[in-house]
């Protein structure tokens, strides 16, 4: 009955991880699915897997994610090649006059204010294949603090790897995710300010005294060391 619990547990996480990458997409825009692959969206929308690599700045076009928003259609004002001027397909979602332009993608249009969730020294930086955030060293119990407004929509342990969890949904773009607390000061549902304490830095499901911190952005992981005020 425990696995089964923990087993549901973690498909809820994932749906809230994923929950900010699951809005319609604009004309020229595609949103990856389970199973893509750069090559197969590329054929998919008759383009390349180049043209695609460069309207989206991948540094690895092999890394891509399930509900990462891609361009597969040129910009305005861009040179189209020869062939590849037929209409993207949008993953049959309606058009949005709302689809981010193609500079979202790497630095979102509408940004976030954060701070610091924690003092301590960055032990470990992003690089968004198997460091999905930052990892900060401090002593046992040292305060976390939220490092923007927003609800507590994840407080537990369900996910391996993480130990004691929070995550925190800040509007319909944004989440953050506070992992491997000793302690959770914050329940489920409930609105946090930013700065206010919601976890004591742990060592659970991990082998030293650390906070991993995400940030994602409509369900993607991104270098949260790019929002965060110099120190």
């Amino acid at each position: 009955m425990v696995k089964i619990i923990r087993r549901l547990t973690c498909v809820t996480l994932v749906a809230v991880l994923a929950a900010c990458g699951s809005a319609p997409v604009g004309p020229g825009f595609y949103r990856v699915e389970r199973g893509d692959t750069l090559s197969k969206v590329a054929r998919a929308n008759r383009t390349s897997v180049q043209s695609i690599t460069r309207w989206n700045n991948l540094t690895d076009p092999n890394a891509i994610e399930v509900g990462q928003v891609l361009r597969v259609a040129p910009p305005a004002g861009s040179v189209t090649p020869a062939g590849s001027s037929a209409p993207a397909r949008t993953s049959g979602a309606e058009p949005s006059d709302s689809s981010p332009s193609s500079s979202a993608l790497v630095t979102p249009a509408t940004s976030i204010s954060l701070i610091w969730p924690t003092q301590g020294s960055v032990i470990r930086g992003f690089d968004g294949k198997s460091s999905k955030g930052i990892d900060i060293a401090g002593a046992p119990g040292t305060q976390i603090v939220a490092a923007a407004a927003g609800t507590v929509v994840y407080a537990g342990n369900g996910l391996r790897g993480y130990g004691n969890l929070l995550i925190v949904k800040h509007n319909a773009d944004y989440l953050t995710a506070y992992a491997h607390n000793r302690a959770l000061l914050v329940k489920e549902g409930q609105s946090i300010t930013q700065g206010q304490p919601i976890a004591e830095m742990g060592d659970t499901d991990t082998n030293r005294v650390m906070l991993h911190f995400e940030l994602r952005y409509k369900g993607s992981s991104i270098d949260p060391s790019r929002y965060l005020p110099a120190r």
